[in-house]
């Protein structure tokens, strides 16, 4: 650390005589930097440095998922997170934002004497998962909560070093303050890998764009009066109920019998792939025809004998009913299919309707009973950018859910004008015109027709007027109906989003139960 600040100050000194024209030189180097070498999270920041006499807190903490923790690392990070509620979503990196917005926190311009301007700013270099899914609405609404403004952003870029082999990450940069200041800037990236394009902001919120300072936080139902979204049924069979080709072929070969009680089974990969998987489905199968099958009734024994062994008491629990999936959620119509998790390169979520004798399993978001409408304003650009902006991520890939993503989703007719006949019929049409596009290539499935690379130009026309009609839908009067970025329709759809919200009822406050005492 001390060889580094020592270039950069000899770089520096070159810079000086480059700008005066005149041999500036500090060799050699005899002031030695104050460096502590000590566990950040553990050590009191003003022990190195007071923060009434601190300028700027930077840096580059470590990645570390919040499942890659280790022991260790979790005894330091639990201190840090302490009276925050739900910090078991956050990341390694989250405890650096607490510390430094805990440490600023004591600096105030009239107990140390400083102008606004001088006071301490921070800045930090983060994977982007803090700015994305749960994490925000945990990390970011305490950091509201502290007075935090966020000054200038660094959005999504590709970052690695020059060690061997290693692997780029997607990170952002966040610098922050008790300050709002007027100059906010938000450094946008046309390619993650390029340089960024810097653009003036009245607001940066934690999803990195202009407009409200909003943290989504999750909900058990949709902000709109949209179609309730669930997830699919879990098993919980030990690889027992759930089927390959091949066994599923072999079973019945071995006992016919078994036909009628095998269903197609889809997850995420058999949606978007056009694959093949299936279970048994056993809800109505009477006790004396099920005694009759011996390999399917081996099967259970088998399923019981894993429950009962499970270490988790639900599971346990499980074992009383071998033949049944723990969770059954199957709708009894069909029904809207989303994957959970889907490719960040597609340009729209692989999403379709299933039919009502497909299991969906517990990777698919399920919406039964769905519209064309429903699937008209999920598959629109409108809802990808939302997507994109602030569903998690399971690396790169999108994570999408139904707490966060879809329930506070805002819909276009919630607020100021209904939405009309007209506008609903033109978003009808376009969604039934993406799916007549989609059946002109019945060979081809979700992940062929959405590759940016091979997606067929009918389709991508199609989607083209589905994206005219859900944008007017959002401006029935007229007004601007086209969006230059992805962060143009975000902002637009968080200025939409606190409107909204803004008209819910509060949340009844929990009454505490009051014990009347008694004469002893």
């Amino acid at each position: 650390a001390q060889v580094a600040l020592w270039l950069v100050d000899h770089q520096m000194n070159l810079r000086v005589s480059v700008e005066f024209g005149m041999y500036f030189a500090r060799i050699p180097l005899i002031s030695a930097p104050g460096i502590r070498n000590a566990n950040a999270l553990r050590l009191d920041w003003n022990d190195v440095l007071p923060a009434q006499r601190c300028s700027y807190v930077l840096g580059n903490p470590p990645f570390i998922g919040k499942k890659e923790q280790t022991a260790e690392q979790k005894a330091y990070f639990e201190p840090v997170m302490n009276g925050i509620k739900g910090f078991g979503v956050l990341d390694f990196v989250a405890a650096w934002y607490i510390k430094a917005a805990r440490y600023i926190g004591q600096v105030t311009p009239r107990h140390a004497g400083l102008e606004p301007a001088s006071m301490p700013r921070c800045a930090f270099v983060s994977t982007n998962s803090i700015t994305q899914g749960e994490q925000v609405g945990v990390l970011w609404g305490w950091m509201l909560a502290q007075g935090v403004h966020i000054q200038f952003a660094h959005r999504t870029f590709s970052w690695s070093n020059e060690a061997k082999g290693n692997a780029a990450v997607h990170c952002v940069i966040v610098g922050f303050g008790l300050e709002d200041r007027n100059d906010k800037i938000i450094f946008e990236y046309a390619d993650i890998k390029g340089a960024p394009l810097a653009v003036q902001a009245k607001n940066i919120n934690p999803y990195l764009v202009d407009g409200p300072f909003i943290a989504l936080a999750k909900r058990n139902s949709p902000i709109c009066k949209a179609p309730l979204m669930t997830k699919g049924s879990e098993a919980t069979d030990f690889g027992y109920l759930v089927l390959a080709t091949e066994e599923k072929s072999s079973l019945i070969h071995s006992d016919p019998k078994a036909a009628p009680w095998i269903r197609k089974y889809v997850g995420g990969d058999e949606l978007i792939n056009n694959q093949d998987r299936w279970c048994l489905w056993l809800k109505e199968l009477a006790p004396a025809e099920l005694r009759s099958m011996p390999l399917i009734l081996d099967r259970i024994h088998k399923v019981k004998t894993a429950r009962l062994n499970s270490g988790k008491k639900r599971t346990k629990e499980w074992a009383s009913m071998p033949s049944l999936f723990s969770e059954d959620r199957q709708p009894s119509d069909d029904y809207l299919a989303i994957p959970k998790v889907s490719s960040e390169r597609r340009l729209y979520l692989p999403i379709s309707f299933a039919q009502k004798e497909w299991i969906a399993s517990g990777s698919l978001l399920i919406v039964p009973n769905a519209t064309l409408h429903d699937f008209g304003v999920l598959n629109s650009s409108m809802h990808m950018a939302w997507t994109r902006q602030v569903c998690g991520r399971l690396e790169s890939r999108y994570q999408y859910s139904a707490s966060v993503v879809y329930n506070n989703y805002p819909w276009p007719g919630f607020v100021g004008e209904p939405l009309s006949d007209k506008h609903r019929s033109a978003i009808e049409q376009a969604a039934q015109c993406v799916l007549d596009a989609r059946t002109q290539f019945p060979g081809s499935s979700l992940a062929d027709l959405y590759d940016p690379l091979t997606m067929p130009p009918a389709l991508h026309k199609a989607h083209q007027k589905l994206d005219t009609a859900v944008d007017a839908a959002y401006q029935p009067s007229g007004g601007k109906k086209t969006y230059a970025t992805d962060a143009d329709r975000v902002a637009f759809l968080f200025d939409l989003y606190q409107r909204i919200t803004s008209l819910l009822p509060t949340p009844a406050v929990k009454k505490t139960r009051k014990t009347q005492a008694t004469e002893g």
